[in-house]
């Protein structure tokens, strides 16, 4: 099986290559804006510049079996784009199925396309999760976008016969993020007080050692074609649990004060940080049984020696520095 995988140089990208890079049964090519030297001893590596209405992919999908597509544009907290949707829209929408369309001409088996659990929604009341099947609620632009990419990917799939599965994953965590979970890190190494300690939502995350698992998992598993599968760990956790678990992991304690909910929402809602409430006291939970049932997959990390894998990885490099 040869593989065609785009933003390789990301977060999970480059999880991917690592996984998949002595694999017995599977060749990677790897397409870059730009060539990275730290890419080409190990794999194949194609320059088609940008994710693009008009990007030709020609040289890039000669023998490809399966397409893994990461590369997009990632949704941003203070976006200055005058028309955010259109620029999402350009890259996620129009560049995504600019690819497609040229993978099914040229043959492609399988077009495995990462979204995101925002086409779902931005919460769900405590103890009702998203399944795959549900009435789909994008609220903002990026959400909007790859909503908008699935479902032309799967009108192609329907007109051309070429396999297509979305994955929907919560916010994913490992050694080299950034964004929230780097920023508790930070919060907790400096031992911050945070009024924190009384949140008893539920969210589910998933590890990169779990997303790139389900990943794989989804490049030729014959039950995965045309298929909505949500991925997470196997524990939800609330914003408080998930402090003390990872200052555990840090070695760190978590200093957490029990600030009641609806003070905390009251502080935001002055502050204009409503968004920010909402993330760090409301649930998002996501329910994988369709992927466990459908494909016989499990997330093979646990959520505690994920943390433990992610605070190592940021005490080292903080060291490093």
């Amino acid at each position: 099986m040869k593989a065609l995988i785009t933003g390789t140089t990301g977060f999970v990208g480059s999880a991917i290559v690592d996984r998949l890079v002595n694999h017995p049964s599977c060749t990677l090519r790897a397409a870059v804006r730009r060539f990275e030297h730290s890419l080409q001893d190990t794999i194949d590596v194609i320059q088609v510049g940008d994710l693009a209405p008009d990007t030709d992919w020609g040289i890039a999908l000669p023998d490809v079996d399966v397409v893994v597509h990461l590369a997009a544009r990632v949704h941003v907290m203070s976006d200055t784009a005058t028309d955010p949707l259109a620029e999402f829209r350009w890259v996620n929408v129009e560049g995504t199925l600019n690819l497609a369309r040229q993978a099914a001409a040229a043959g492609v088996h399988r077009f495995v396309f990462i979204s995101s659990i925002k086409v779902n929604g931005e919460s769900t009341p405590l103890g009702r999760a998203f399944v795959a099947d549900d009435v789909p609620d994008p609220q903002d632009p990026y959400a909007i976008s790859k909503h908008e990419a699935e479902l032309g990917l799967r009108q192609l799939a329907a007109a051309s016969g070429m396999e297509v599965v979305l994955i929907r994953p919560p916010l994913v965590y490992g050694p080299g993020g950034k964004g929230n979970f780097q920023k508790m890190m930070q919060w907790l190494r400096r031992g911050v007080p945070l009024p924190l300690g009384a949140i008893y939502n539920r969210r589910s995350f998933v590890s990169l050692d779990n997303l790139v698992d389900f990943i794989i998992t989804c490049l030729d598993h014959p039950d995965a074609a045309n298929q909505t599968f949500l991925c997470a760990d196997d524990e939800d956790l609330s914003t408080t649990d998930l402090l003390r678990r990872l200052g555990w992991a840090m070695n760190k304690p978590a200093r957490l004060l029990p600030v009641p909910y609806w003070l905390l929402e009251a502080v935001a809602a002055m502050l204009g940080k409503q968004d920010i409430a909402r993330r760090l006291c409301g649930s998002l939970q996501v329910d994988i049984s369709k992927a466990r049932t459908m494909l016989n997959w499990a997330p093979p990390v646990s959520v505690d020696d994920a943390l433990h894998r992610t605070a190592q990885a940021y005490l080292l490099s903080h060291y490093k520095s």
